[in-house]
C-alpha cells in the first residue's frame, strides 16, 4: 500500500510560513522612486481629486452647518463647529487617501498590469515591494494634507504653532490606514471588491470617530467600541494640537496607532506572500 509523499515524510524542507517576520530592506527605495516617477505626471490630477471632497466637506458643513450650530463644546471649552470639522476631516482625509492609494492604485500594479511581477524580476523581494506600497501610500495621504493644511491655514481657521506637530503624527497616520487597506488588496479578486471596505469599515468608523459630532453624543456602549477605532485615535492626537494643546492621552494614543499599524502591515505581508505562493 503507497501512502502520498509530504515533506515532513521524505525529509524535504517545510516551505517558509507566510506568518514569517518581515524581510524589509533598503531596495523599498527603488520601487517607491518607481511610483513617484509615474505619478509625477498624473500630479496636479491627483492633487485635484484628493483635495477637492475633503474641501467641500469643510466649506459646506463647516460653513453652513456651523453657521447654525455655531460653537461647541470641546474639552472643557466651546470652539467654533468649523474648527472642530477641521480637526476631524484632515484625519478622515488621510484615511482616504492611502486607502484611495493602497487599495485601487496597488491593485492595479499587482494584478491588472502585473507591476510587481517585473519589479521582482529584478533582486527586490516580495517583501520589500510590499513596504514600498505602504510607504507610497502614506506619502501620497501626506501630500494631501499638507495641501489641505495649506488652505487651512489661509482660511484663518487655526494658526497654532502646534500644527507642525499635527504632520508628522498624520503621515503616520497615513501610514496605519495604507497598512489596513493592503490587507484588502490582497484578498481582493476585482475593484468591486473594496466597495465593502469602504461601506463597512471607513463610513461607520468616520461617523463614529467624532469626525462631525463629539462622540459624547453616541450611546455609552457605541463610544466604548469606538475608543478603540483607530480614526477615533487619530481624531484625538490632531484635534488638541488644532486648538493649540496638547492631547491629554497622547501615549494610549499613539501606543493604538503604532499596535494597529504593525498588526496590519503583518497581516496584509503575510496575506499577499499567500496570494502569490498560490
Amino acid at each position: 500500500m503507497s501512502t502520498a509523499s509530504s515533506p515532513a515524510l521524505t525529509g524535504a524542507p517545510q516551505p517558509p510560513s507566510a506568518w514569517r517576520a518581515p524581510r524589509l530592506s533598503t531596495r523599498c527605495w527603488p520601487v517607491f522612486l518607481r511610483n513617484l516617477l509615474v505619478w509625477r505626471k498624473l500630479a496636479i490630477p491627483s492633487l485635484v481629486g484628493n483635495i477637492a471632497e475633503p474641501l467641500m466637506w469643510l466649506v459646506a458643513f463647516g460653513y453652513g452647518m456651523g453657521a447654525l450650530v455655531g460653537r461647541i463644546p470641546v474639552g472643557g471649552r466651546t470652539v467654533p463647529y468649523i474648527l472642530f470639522l477641521a480637526s476631524g476631516s484632515i484625519c478622515m482625509s488621510a484615511m482616504n487617501a492611502a486607502s484611495f492609494e493602497a487599495l485601487y492604485s496597488a491593485f492595479s500594479r499587482m494584478h491588472v498590469q502585473k507591476t510587481w511581477d517585473g519589479i521582482m524580476n529584478a533582486p527586490i523581494s516580495l517583501d520589500d515591494v510590499v513596504l514600498a506600497e505602504m510607504l507610497w501610500a502614506a506619502f501620497k495621504a501626506l501630500f494631501t494634507v499638507t495641501a489641505i493644511l495649506g488652505v487651512m491655514l489661509a482660511l484663518g481657521i487655526s494658526h497654532s504653532p502646534k500644527l507642525l506637530v499635527a504632520w508628522p503624527v498624520l503621515l503616520g497616520v497615513g501610514i496605519m490606514f495604507s497598512s489596513i487597506a493592503l490587507i484588502f488588496n490582497a484578498l481582493a479578486k476585482g475593484y468591486d471588491f473594496f466597495t465593502y471596505y469602504f461601506t463597512l469599515v471607513l463610513t461607520p468608523m468616520m461617523f463614529l470617530s467624532g469626525v462631525f459630532f463629539p462622540r459624547e453624543q453616541l450611546p455609552p456602549w457605541v463610544r466604548a467600541i469606538s475608543d478603540w477605532l483607530p480614526l477615533t485615535n487619530a481624531v484625538e492626537l490632531v484635534r488638541p494640537l488644532f486648538m493649540d494643546e496638547w492631547p491629554a492621552h497622547a501615549l494610549r494614543h499613539g501606543l493604538v496607532l503604532a499596535a494597529t499599524t504593525v498588526v496590519a502591515f503583518w497581516m496584509a505581508l503575510a496575506l499577499t506572500r499567500k496570494r502569490f505562493e498560490a
